[in-house]
C-alpha cells in the first residue's frame, strides 16, 4: 500500500524572503541596491511570481543570510524532505484545514494502544474530531505549544470530553484549562518523557516539546516545534525576531540530529534535515 503523500510545505521562496527581509530590516528596494536583483523581481518572488535564477537566489541568499542551497531548492520547488523511520512510539499527525493550508495536532503514545499524549488541540473540538483516530479513547495529557486559535482553540472541549487530568501551557500563556509548564521540566506517561523547553520568538509564550524514551536511550525522539520551525522555514517572528532565531539555533543543537521535527504546520521533518536545507538554519 503506498504511503500518502506529505502536506505542503507551510512556506513558499516568497514568504521565506519576505521573512528574511523583515529580519534583516531590509526593503526591496534596499535589497534590490546590495545584490543586483531588480526590486520588481524580488517583489514578484514575494507575490509567488517567481522565475528568480539560481544566481539571483544565490545572491539574495549571501545578503539575507540564508541558506544558499535550500533557498535554491525552494525556488526550484524541490525542497527535501527526509524519510522518517521507526521510532519507539506512534505519532499520528491529525491535519485540519488552517485558511489556504493546514494547522498540526499530534497524538503521540504505545503503538496498538487506545490512550495517547496529545500536542495542540486545533480551532475546535469539531475541527480536531474529524481529524480523530477511533482507536484512541483516552488520553494522558495534553501539552499546548501555544496559545494561538488554530492551535489551542478546542483545549476546554478537549480536557472536557476525555476528563483530563494533565493539561499543560508555556508559562504565561492565558489558557483556563492548564497548567504551567517550564525550561527544562519534564513528564512522564508510562514509557514515554515529555520535557518543555521555552521557546518565545512567534509568540511570548511558546513551547516546544522533547518526547523521548528514556529506558530505550538508542531510540530516536520527536521534537514538538509548534510555530518556531517548520520544514524549510521559521514561524512567524511576531513576538521577537532576535529571540525566535536565537531559540532555532538553540533547538537545532539541543536535540540529537535524528530526532523528527513535528512542526505545528506543514510536513514532517528531522533535525539533521533542517539543519542541512533550512534556509534560516545559518
Amino acid at each position: 500500500m503506498p504511503h500518502p503523500l506529505p502536506p505542503a510545505l507551510e512556506d513558499e521562496l516568497g514568504d521565506i524572503l519576505e521573512k528574511a527581509m523583515r529580519r534583516a530590516q531590509m526593503s526591496e528596494e534596499i535589497l534590490a541596491a546590495r545584490t543586483g536583483v531588480a526590486a520588481a523581481r524580488i517583489r514578484d518572488a514575494v507575490d509567488y511570481r517567481s522565475d528568480l535564477s539560481a544566481e539571483e537566489l544565490r545572491r539574495l541568499a549571501a545578503e539575507l543570510k540564508l541558506n544558499e542551497v535550500g533557498l535554491c531548492a525552494l525556488g526550484a520547488g524541490r525542497y527535501p524532505l527526509p524519510e522518517i523511520g521507526p521510532l519507539p512510539f506512534c505519532v499520528r499527525a491529525l491535519r485540519m484545514p488552517h485558511g489556504i493550508g493546514v494547522a498540526n495536532a499530534y497524538l503521540i503514545g504505545p503503538c496498538g494502544a487506545d490512550h495517547a499524549v496529545l500536542f495542540d488541540t486545533g480551532a475546535g473540538m469539531r475541527s480536531l474530531a474529524e481529524a480523530w483516530p477511533p482507536d484512541i479513547r483516552k488520553l494522558d495529557a495534553v501539552f499546548l505549544t501555544h496559545v494561538e486559535a488554530e492551535h489551542a482553540g478546542g483545549l476546554c472541549e478537549v480536557v472536557a470530553r476525555f476528563s483530563v487530568t494533565a493539561a499543560f501551557v508555556p508559562c504565561g500563556a492565558e489558557a483556563p484549562c492548564g497548567s504551567p509548564l517550564g525550561e527544562a521540566e519534564s513528564r512522564r506517561f508510562g514509557g514515554i518523557e515529555v520535557t518543555a523547553f521555552t521557546t518565545p520568538g512567534h509568540a511570548a509564550a511558546h513551547n516546544c516539546y522533547w518526547v523521548r524514551m528514556p529506558g530505550t536511550p538508542a531510540a530516536r525522539s520527536v521534537l514538538v516545534s509548534g510555530d518556531l520551525v517548520f520544514a524549510g522555514s521559521v514561524g512567524g517572528a511576531y513576538f521577537s525576531q532576535e529571540q525566535l532565531h536565537a531559540n532555532l539555533r538553540r533547538m537545532l543543537g539541543a536535540v540529537p540530529p535524528g530526532t523528527v521535527i513535528a512542526p505545528g504546520h506543514g510536513p514532517l521533518t528531522t533535525v539533521e534535515n533542517e539543519l542541512r536545507y533550512n534556509p534560516f538554519a545559518v
